[in-house]
């Protein structure tokens, strides 16, 4: 049997702050909108970050065609949860987990280097009912203020990949806090994992997903230099081919599912 084609997407959705609710940006204003989003264009795969245990119970209850495996931390201050929803008609999980990015990758709630917030990265090994092609995918936020807590990030996922078969196909998501220029995507091109986005469009930066609920104004919010440029990414690593990669900027009434644009790719697992 042939190459197996799934879709994957990759959403930041906010986490639950007051103030947002001053704009009709809060999340439950925008809970509808945003699952219609993820609904509208049917992934086989979604990968999210920043939901709390409200966005979990919500997204589950009307994204009823997926299973989800998340990884949650404790922390009272900082409590996001790295979700991944897996069509189960199509995929059969066979295992999942996930470990702390840090120096003691073990430890809950653990940080290092000038890490602001303690991160993670989860990840789910599925198998596909049909063809049997097993394959990983993984999810991950990295810390938004830390430069070297980016790098070292990136450093050890690259390291954790590197220990299975080259034949084994792997994706990976996230906000990465991190542009095209950043040491950190540098350390991920270098270790192996190929940006699916780049791969279909070239490798000038295609700008922003970041945009603080203001879309395309953002970029008049602030000078040029202070705004970064593509930080949410869908990486691939082993036998994938990318078919088409995409930006969605889908907007309601002036409002949009998230501060980030969330990210698209369909590829095939050889």
């Amino acid at each position: 049997m042939g190459p197996i084609k799934l879709r994957i997407m990759s959403c930041n959705i906010r986490k639950n702050v007051k103030q947002d609710a001053e704009t009709g940006d809060n999340w439950e204003a925008r809970e509808e909108f945003c699952a219609q989003v993820m609904a509208s264009n049917s992934a086989d795969i979604i990968c999210i970050q920043e939901a709390a245990n409200q966005h979990y119970h919500d997204l589950r209850a009307r994204l009823l065609r997926y299973d989800c495996y998340g990884m949650a931390s404790r922390n009272p201050l900082y409590t996001p949860d790295n979700m991944i929803l897996f069509d189960r008609s199509r995929f059969e999980l066979i295992f999942a987990g996930g470990f702390w990015l840090s120096e003691t990758p073990h430890i809950e709630g653990s940080k290092s280097w000038d890490c602001a917030n303690p991160r993670y990265a989860n990840y789910v090994h599925l198998r596909d009912y049909e063809s049997r092609k097993i394959f990983r995918v993984w999810n991950t936020h990295f810390d938004h203020i830390g430069h070297t807590a980016r790098k070292m990030q990136a450093q050890m996922i690259v390291q954790a990949s590197q220990v299975f078969p080259e034949d084994l196909p792997q994706l990976l998501t996230g906000d990465f806090n991190a542009d095209m220029k950043h040491p950190a995507y540098a350390v991920m091109k270098e270790g192996g994992w190929a940006d699916t986005y780049s791969a279909v469009h070239g490798p000038e930066d295609p700008g922003f997903t970041f945009h603080a609920f203001l879309g395309p104004a953002y970029a008049e919010s602030r000078p040029a230099s202070k705004i970064p440029g593509k930080i949410d990414f869908i990486f691939s690593r082993g036998p994938v081919e990318t078919h088409d990669s995409s930006i969605i900027k889908d907007s309601k009434n002036g409002h949009f599912p998230s501060d980030h644009y969330f990210v698209l790719a369909d590829v095939a697992l050889g």
